[in-house]
């Protein structure tokens, strides 16, 4: 009888080439201390005018109110809903990545963690706009805050939905900004020991806050970051869980169901790796950093987003399943006729929905799918799209 062998696959290399400590610096720094390219400058010009386009809309709501994005009732969401729970979730991945993958030590992150960091600050920073644009009247946004006033009965309501959000999105924030920014201290110290410019220096130097690279302050820096990172890890779970109560202690058919939090987690996770995708597509080939962001990094972030893929197709036909075997009128209305069926008003939407988020992301069972740089950009951008569609 033969002895059984085990062999362990040789782990592919984090970084491409052969390249010392020197050229990785000179690499990584690159982008920051040269003239910026034409891609970068059309990229740049790009987001301004969507930027600009975004103000101008925000102004017209405020000014003519919330029926200019065609709501009608004054306690609806509409629009503003949907923008909020599709930003949440995109900044999921950025702690997904940094926190979770930091305590199970996968080395892999350290290429796309900068950028899945600071996705997740501005995708908070844009949901947190729109509980305030919806109110309408801007100027009394102050009204969600808890704290103690003289105006008699006019407290928070912390029975609301709504009020956890506003605890949750700025704790999320809070930690998520401290993650980030401990983690670019020792970059930022970088480009100051490389700045020549007296101005770069001295903006680099106060941002760095005294790093020396010492033996002292890098165990400092994985305390603090293994602090950080255990702090993190139960809000990815807790803030799209508040996220979700919105719609679960409603009574609307449909909403009023359990299943909310862990679909709405897994479904942050989904979309927010399909957009890590995108940007990490886009940014690898305009500053040159193939041989960081390699293929590998996106190949293992293309099994993760099948797996969330999955997960979601599983809570989606778990609604089907609970529509029929309750035995609700208004349930099986909800899923049963009102879905399901090809003929009704929104049937065609609900097929689409399965088909982009359910089966498409299927085609990563295939490594060479996984690997395919055009395939990915192409899945990324249709997830997200399905995904805004669907909430």
């Amino acid at each position: 009888m033969g002895l059984l062998r085990y062999e362990s696959q040789v782990r592919p290399p984090l970084v491409n080439g052969d390249k010392d400590y020197h050229q990785v610096t000179e690499d990584i720094c690159r982008p920051v201390e040269t003239r910026p390219s034409k891609a970068w400058w059309i990229g740049f010009i790009i987001s301004v005018l969507v930027l600009c386009f975004g103000i101008v809309s925000v102004t017209m709501e405020v000014i003519y109110g919330v029926n200019q994005w065609n709501l009608n009732k004054t306690v609806g969401w509409g629009y503003d809903i949907t923008n909020f729970v599709w930003w949440i979730g995109i900044g999921h991945a950025g702690t997904l990545i940094s926190a979770i993958l930091l305590l199970f030590r996968q080395g892999w992150r350290t290429g796309v963690n900068r950028a899945a960091e600071a996705m997740t600050i501005f995708a908070v920073i844009c949901a947190g706009q729109f509980p305030i644009w919806h109110m309408g009247r801007v100027w009394v946004a102050f009204f969600t805050l808890p704290y103690p006033n003289t105006r008699g009965p006019l407290w928070p309501n912390f029975n609301s939905p709504l009020l956890w959000d506003v605890f949750a999105i700025s704790t999320y924030f809070t930690v998520s900004l401290l993650f980030w920014y401990s983690g670019l201290i020792p970059d930022v110290a970088t480009l100051r020991d490389r700045a020549k410019l007296k101005w770069r220096k001295l903006f680099y130097g106060i941002a760095a806050f005294g790093w020396t690279g010492s033996t002292k302050h890098w165990q400092r820096h994985e305390a603090l970051s293994l602090v950080l990172a255990g702090l993190a890890t139960p809000l990815v779970l807790s803030v799209h869980t508040i996220v979700s109560f919105d719609f679960a202690t409603s009574v609307v058919p449909g909403w009023h169901t359990t299943i909310f939090p862990p679909y709405f987690v897994a479904g942050a996770i989904f979309s927010g790796f399909a957009m890590v995708q995108t940007l990490l597509v886009v940014t690898r080939k305009v500053l040159a950093l193939e041989d960081y962001i390699t293929i590998e990094h996106i190949e293992v972030m293309n099994k993760v987003i099948v797996l969330t893929g999955s997960i979601v197709g599983i809570a989606y036909l778990t609604e089907l399943f609970i529509a029929w075997y309750g035995a609700n009128t208004y349930e099986g209305f909800a899923f049963l006729q009102n879905r399901v069926n090809i003929n009704s008003p929104y049937g065609w939407a609900y097929f689409i929905m399965m088909g982009c988020n359910v089966l498409s992301p299927q085609i990563f069972w295939f490594r060479k799918m996984r690997r395919n740089l055009l395939v990915t950009f192409f899945m990324s951008i249709l997830v997200n799209c399905k995904r805004g569609y669907v909430v």
